[in-house]
């Protein structure tokens, strides 16, 4: 019989996050510290908008880019928080969340044997993506001594001839890094230099919490070969609402819209309207909740310090990746030990590309008594641990 399975697709591994999060959903008693999901409700007067929009009957496709009054919403957004204008009717896509619109980007861009830079530790889905679009991924590994930003060498020494591509993910999951304005414009000169496009995943823009976001759009010459991806599940607190949006130049976003008419149609309508409020009303929502994230992240880096566990201080999103080297273990040990000991799951660094080794992704999108608890019991065991290893 001949062989069903494309190649391509089965040489991409698995989600190296799911495996925790199998094992968690079944043990009632364990405390999760691996979703990279607000622990908040959607506020109301943003789901009173999606009810609303059942109610009115409004449960038909919208235009496959999505319905005009979101995407005049999403370009009032940028120019406001970016001073970069947009137009609404051609350089605007909405998506089935932020993970499509990198999928359509990928897709709409490359040709068979491209080269696709991805900075490792970073997303687990560009390196997949890139594959699945016929790409060549070249990985580049960010550093701890560099508080794991993208380096203008780094890049430069990754670029050849088959490059096309960047993808630039920060704020950063998994380790929180950012990339300040200065870091940007290094790169920025790289990029036009060597006349390369870039993917910006900026899905966590309006969590950092050292200085504002700044976007590589607003720099020279960099709009025009820019795809920008953002959406609502972080900010918002919309994860299961199931929306993003990319803005890019006419030309790719012809193309994109095009895959995404084919593959999709267009992406909720129910979700599309609720959007529509979040952009208009839900400025005091994210700094609440900005808050609530920057407080949880202030006290885990107090206990880390207690413990005497190193970490680099994160200022985006909402996730720290401390360093467990010093115990001689492998990530997925060490999470695997702390799960069945303690009873906290962690995700390995290595779920987040090889150079993720020697560290853990925690997520404080979770209440702070929880992490408190959690946090407790993963000082209880590197306690135990180094003991063990007669350091203590």
């Amino acid at each position: 019989m001949r062989n069903p399975l494309a190649d391509k697709v089965v040489q991409v591994k698995p989600s190296g996050i799911r495996k925790f999060f199998d094992i968690v959903s079944e043990m009632k008693d364990a405390i999760s510290l691996g979703v990279g999901e607000p622990d908040f409700d959607t506020p109301w007067h943003i789901r009173d908008e999606g009810i609303y929009s059942l109610e009115k009957g409004r449960t038909f496709y919208t235009s496959n880019a999505g319905l005009r009054e979101l995407k005049v919403e999403i370009v009032k957004y940028i120019e406001r928080s970016q001073n970069v204008s947009y137009d609404a009717d051609h350089e605007v896509i909405v998506t089935v969340g932020g993970s499509e619109a990198i999928d359509l980007a990928l897709r709409a861009m490359i040709n068979p044997g491209d080269e696709v830079l991805i900075p490792q530790p970073s997303y687990v889905s560009y390196e997949p993506c890139a594959i699945l679009a016929d790409a060549v991924p070249v990985i580049i590994e960010l550093k701890e001594e560099n508080e794991f930003r993208l380096t203008a060498d780094e890049l430069r020494d990754a670029i050849t001839e088959k490059t096309k591509i960047l993808i630039l993910p920060f704020p950063n999951n998994p380790t929180g890094a950012i990339m300040e304005k200065k870091d940007l414009e290094a790169i920025a000169e790289v990029i036009r230099e060597k006349d390369i496009f870039v993917i910006s995943d900026e899905i966590y823009a309006e969590l950092t919490y050292k200085e504002k976001h700044v976007s590589i759009v607003t720099l020279p010459g960099m709009k025009e070969r820019t795809v920008l991806i953002n959406g609502f599940s972080k900010a918002y607190a919309m994860t299961g609402w199931r929306l993003g949006y990319a803005l890019a130049p006419k030309e790719i976003m012809e193309q994109m819209i095009k895959i995404h008419q084919f593959a999709i149609m267009c992406a909720p309508t129910t979700s599309q309207y609720a959007a529509v409020e979040a952009l208009r009303n839900g400025d005091d929502d994210v700094a609440s909740m900005r808050e609530s994230y920057n407080q949880r992240r202030r006290f885990l880096m107090h206990r880390f310090r207690e413990m005497g566990l190193t970490c680099f201080e994160p200022y985006g999103a909402f996730y720290v990746f401390p360093c467990i080297k010093e115990f001689g273990m492998t990530s997925e040990a060490f999470a695997e030990r702390l799960l069945a000991e303690e009873k906290v799951a962690v995700v390995p660094g290595t779920a987040f590309g090889d150079c993720g080794e020697g560290f853990l992704r925690i997520s404080y999108a979770y209440s702070l008594e929880n992490l408190k608890v959690a946090l407790g019991k993963i000082d209880h065991f590197i306690t135990r641990l180094r003991a063990q290893q007669g350091r203590n």
